[in-house]
């Protein structure tokens, strides 16, 4: 019996997800780590090549997706060709402040994409040094923070999260009506009683959120593919904003949009960093290494069984095709044990994770956030402008 007939029959109780997709590319590929979960219903999902390439080209064709009793909109940049969204942009300037890994990795994209944008940025400092070696020409599309905000009819406030609470009082004199204001994160949005930030009535107020960081929104544009984004709209005073939430999201590097409010995206965006993305992720890894020390294991040994081959060999395969992708690339004593093992571990880390959206929801997270922003605001325009 192969190993892929031995986790078919060792994993009976496990349901395969699938996402109702309107394609022409229909497959399924099984979710096994979370098929036993209550919220999920049949689904089917397109299996898609994994290809590098220079010139964007799009494989997959999504339009609604269906989750057991949800349906989600899922916009695709083959729908929104470059040609139209710089006849959409036409009359615009957007002046994307801050110059970090979002700010950076965004505005490099939508110059690319030879969409009219401009920096603003605190001159002489660090990131200004940056945007220099990047090309950018002071006077030409390179500006100080003030001139920026004045010239821009779409503005992005890619700033730190501590640096947009600090700078707002300069935003809001420039945010005239008619003007756009985007962000990639809905922290100042939410926690306005914390943040101060709250954007005039009369502008319309968007968000693009690359799901990954700014290096990877480069890194995926220059490769010819698309970052997944959620996308949001704040307040709709033209009656354009969604419209240009999306086209400004393939604009800046997408390939897949899908949508969202600014509430969600931000308690989504917290957990997950606390939780599997980093966090969780640290904490399990150093259990782990912790236990085979102790139980006589060499350092070496204990780093290569928790760190080195799930980073260089298991992940990737589950980058590339899913859970079950992953568990038939292994033995099967691995399945196996894997299978036996999972719920214990999904049961003793559901209450943390329960406690983490409640620190998330609550305020907690970003109140603790906030003391260690005044511990260090002396310091924060070095790394954010």
């Amino acid at each position: 019996m192969n190993s892929s007939s031995l986790l078919a029959r060792s994993s009976s109780r496990i349901s395969t997800i699938t996402l109702q997709l309107r394609s022409k590319f229909i497959t399924s590929r099984s979710f096994s780590i979370l098929s036993n979960s209550r919220f999920l219903g049949e689904a089917r999902i397109s299996k898609f090549p994994i290809v590098k390439r220079v010139q964007p080209t799009q494989f997959r064709r999504i339009r609604t997706i269906s989750i057991g009793d949800t349906k989600e909109r899922v916009h695709e940049r083959s729908d929104y060709p470059i040609d139209k969204i710089r006849e959409l942009f036409k009359n615009d300037t957007i002046s994307i402040i801050g110059y970090g890994p979002q700010g950076r990795g965004q505005s490099l994209n939508a110059k690319d994409n030879k969409i009219n944008v401009i920096l603003g940025l605190r001159e002489g400092g660090r990131s200004w040094k940056e945007a220099l070696q990047d090309g950018w020409v002071p006077g030409k599309d390179l500006f100080n923070i003030e001139e920026a905000l004045k010239k821009g009819t779409i503005v992005g406030n890619l700033l730190s999260d501590a640096a947009q609470k600090e700078l707002w009082p300069q935003f809001v004199p420039h945010l005239t009506k008619g003007k756009t204001l985007y962000f990639s994160h809905g922290f100042s949005i939410v926690y306005k009683d914390q943040t101060h930030v709250v954007p005039p009535t009369d502008i319309d107020v968007i968000m693009i959120a690359p799901k990954g960081s700014g290096k990877t929104v480069r890194s995926h544009f220059l490769e010819g593919r698309g970052i997944n984004s959620s996308f949001a709209v704040f307040q709709d005073i033209s009656g354009k904003a969604e419209e240009k939430a999306i086209a400004l999201g393939i604009a800046i590097g997408s390939g897949y949009l899908y949508e969202t409010t600014f509430q969600r995206e931000v308690f989504s965006d917290l957990v997950g960093e606390r939780g599997v993305l980093m966090g969780a992720i640290q904490g399990l890894f150093l259990a782990q290494f912790e236990v085979l020390r102790a139980r006589g294991h060499s350092p070496s040994e204990a780093f290569n069984e928790t760190v080195e081959e799930a980073t260089q060999s298991l992940y990737p395969l589950i980058g590339q095709n899913g859970m079950d992708w992953m568990y038939s690339n292994c033995s099967t004593t691995a399945q196996r044990g894997a299978l036996d093992w999972y719920k214990p571990f999904r049961d003793a880390a559901k209450p943390v994770f329960e406690k983490l959206y409640s620190s998330v929801a609550d305020g907690v997270e970003t109140r603790l956030n906030q003391k260690v922003i005044i511990m260090t605001n002396e310091c924060y325009y070095v790394y954010v402008l």
